[in-house]
This record gives structure tokens, sequence and C-alpha cells, in this order.
């Protein structure tokens, strides 16, 4: 059982940046994961942000965030990012992140979630 934990959200102006980090609460290692960001505002379903294969080569980014935000992660320190610039309103939501296997389609280990609000 993979135990993610999410930090780094907080209230923010439009504009502002902020980075996500997510670590697994064990010290399990996330080599053999790959991961992601998803956020639910209230009110809306979960949906996609971004995410990384194992080896971080790899990134997919929904439309939403594209050229704004950044996933990045760190196996040597198992630490997942989500560096997040140009902050806007419609980006306020509860962020999560999550990990899953190569054997399996869906994310199966996900984080409490941390809030993030941008005001206007």
């Amino acid at each position: 059982q993979v135990q993610l934990v999410e930090s780094g959200g907080g209230l923010v102006q439009a504009g502002d940046s902020l980075r996500l980090s997510c670590a697994t609460a064990t010290r399990t290692s996330i080599r053999t994961y790959h991961m992601g960001w998803f956020r639910q505002a209230p009110g809306k379903d979960r949906e996609f942000v971004a995410s990384i294969d194992r080896s971080g080569q790899g990134t997919n980014y929904a439309d939403s965030v594209k050229g704004r935000f950044t996933i990045s992660r760190d196996n040597a320190k198992g630490t997942l990012y989500l560096q997040m610039n140009s902050l806007k309103p419609e980006d306020t939501a509860v962020y999560y992140c999550a990990a899953k296997t190569v054997l399996t389609a869906s994310y199966m280990h996900w984080g409490q979630g941390t809030q993030i609000t941008v005001s206007s």
C-alpha cells in the first residue's frame, strides 16, 4: 500500500505561483509508479490535471493547465511536484496526487488532498 501525502496548498491571488509536493508517508519508493495530479472543485467531478511516467520523461497535461503547470518527480526523494504558475480563480480546487502501476489502467493510490484557493 502506498500512502501519499500532499502539501503546499493555500490561498493565493490570481497570477501567483505555487508548488505542490506529494511524498509517501512511509518512505516507500515511487520509482515503479506512474504518478498524476487531479483536482476537484466544489460541485464538480474530480478531473485530471497532469501525469508523469516512471522515468519522468513522459508527461501529459489537461488543456486547461497546459503551459502554466509543470509536473515533475524526484525518485531519489520519493516526491512528486506540481509547479503552478499564472494561477486563475478557476484553478481553485482540492488537489490530489495519485499513483498507479503500469499494469493497471486506473490510479490505485490517492492522497488526502490539499486545498488551493485562488482569489481574483
